[in-house]
């Protein structure tokens, strides 16, 4: 293991504040000394580059229908903008990682499938829906980013015929006559996009399968998921050829993510067949706090299994709040708490959406990053954008978390170690002052002011 060195570090500070005219913008430098002298400030930061967590499979977020349709009523030089602003390394925030479905969720304009309705044999796969603007899209983010972007696909439901309820939307169950023929779809699915060019990471079993929703939806009990995965899918994608394709299971909130990964991961004949997990964050629709100690509970149960966020968004769309500061700091929370806990990746929905929060065929309008006023053409930039940059920028895939505490609750922090030996260490402020604090870095100090809510990364 390299040690990391930082004594005479010219530190750079970027920063995102409230108020103020910075997003993403380099605020200063600070050098660090030897010493821990700094002791007037009660505030600090503690960084130790030589404790080595996870590594990173990437940050992003999701290329859905939805994301697509508004990306085709913008203008070339908004389109150039907007694939720059996502997934530049040097001029955007450098996604890495990106999710989409497969065939509808609620963002789609509508519902649809790859085959026609009652085609149980498959021959009628087709995904020549995606091809309008679904596929376009991904395959210019993955120029954008450089030719390499890790992409993975999840479900919403089975086609209806297939389910207990005849119908894609409001829950349901796959019948177990389909059980084959729904495996399948997914190789199927992999060898359509890889066929365009377009390589799968990975797959999720299904989308939120505790819920029943208005819209796409589709249930399995812990017991049932674990018994789609290890008799039918799991040996499907083997038999494909898809055995290094990832199989991410859950895929829904971090409140029931404990008991799901003990049925599944416990079960040597399912767990063999499944990388790891996703979770979400929306078990604080209902007001609850953020279940972060799952993650961990979950990460420390299960080391070889990875865990990722796979979706993430602000509800209930208001376009009087594009700039609502607290929405970004829900990200910045979340990132860093999700991060610190073991998570090795984190995903957010939606990479674009319209002036009403949609398209949604079912109204289910929600927040992105960023929104396309499509009467104007204008791409509206929120604060979420910037704060999910403070991470996605500069902590690159494969980097590694290091230690990193902080000595009062005022301010968040988390640090990785990239793979070009830089630190870079998020520090967020979600009070209503200005903090001056220490940044320690093993034997070595500076201090630093952030201002009142305001999210800033320090790299060196």
């Amino acid at each position: 293991m390299k040690k990391f060195s930082s004594n005479g570090n010219t530190v750079a500070i970027y920063t995102s504040a409230q108020g103020s005219e910075q997003r993403l913008s380099k605020s200063g430098t600070a050098t660090l000394q030897p010493g821990h002298k700094l002791v007037e400030v009660e505030n600090s930061i503690f960084v130790d580059p030589d404790k080595r967590y996870q590594s990173v499979l990437g940050i992003g977020g999701a290329i859905t229908d939805s994301s697509a349709e508004v990306f085709a009523k913008l203008d070339s030089a908004r389109q150039a903008e907007f694939l720059k602003a996502y997934y530049d390394k040097e001029n955007g925030i450098g996604y890495s990682l990106a999710r989409t479905t497969i065939h509808s969720s609620d963002f789609s304009s509508a519902s649809y499938t790859y085959i026609e309705e009652g085609d149980k044999t498959l021959s009628t796969f087709s995904i020549d829906h995606d091809r309008k603007a679904r596929i376009p899209l991904i395959k210019q983010a993955i120029a954008a980013a450089g030719g390499k972007l890790t992409l993975f696909a999840s479900p919403w439901s089975a086609p209806a015929f297939m389910k207990t309820t005849n119908n894609m939307l409001k829950g349901g169950a796959l019948l177990p006559e389909y059980n084959e023929a729904w495996a399948k779809y997914f190789t199927k699915f992999i060898a359509a996009y890889e066929k365009e060019g377009i390589p799968i990471w990975g797959i999720t079993v299904q989308n939120e399968p505790m819920a029943t929703q208005t819209w796409e939806s589709m249930l399995y009990t812990a017991e049932e998921e674990r018994d789609f995965l290890k008799n039918h899918l799991g040996p499907a994608m083997h038999k494909a050829g898809y055995a290094d394709k990832k199989i991410v299971v859950w895929d829904h909130n971090r409140d029931m993510m404990a008991y799901r990964a003990r049925v599944i991961f416990d079960d040597p004949e399912a767990a063999k067949y499944a990388w790891g997990m996703g979770f979400h964050w929306y078990e604080t629709w209902a007001g609850f706090e953020p279940m972060y100690r799952n993650v961990a509970a979950v990460a420390e149960a299960y080391p070889d299994k990875p865990l990722l966020l796979t979706e993430a968004t602000v509800e209930k769309f208001d376009a009087s709040r594009y700039q609502y500061w607290p929405n970004a700091e829900r990200y910045g929370s979340a990132m860093i708490n999700d991060l610190n806990n073991g998570a090795v990746g984190w995903t957010d929905w939606n990479i674009l959406l319209d002036e009403t929060g949609g398209p949604n065929h079912v109204g289910n309008l929600c927040f992105a990053p960023i929104h396309a006023d499509t009467n104007t053409g204008e791409l509206i930039y929120t604060p979420s954008y910037y704060y999910i940059g403070h991470f996605s920028k500069f902590i690159r895939p494969n980097a590694r978390r290091v230690g990193a505490a902080s000595s009062r609750s005022t301010l968040l922090a988390t640090s990785f170690l990239n793979e070009d030996n830089k630190l870079a260490t998020v520090v967020m402020n979600p009070t209503d002052k200005e903090i001056a604090y220490n940044y320690y870095v093993g034997s070595d100090s500076a201090q630093v002011k952030i201002p009142a809510h305001a999210i800033q990364t320090l790299v060196h």
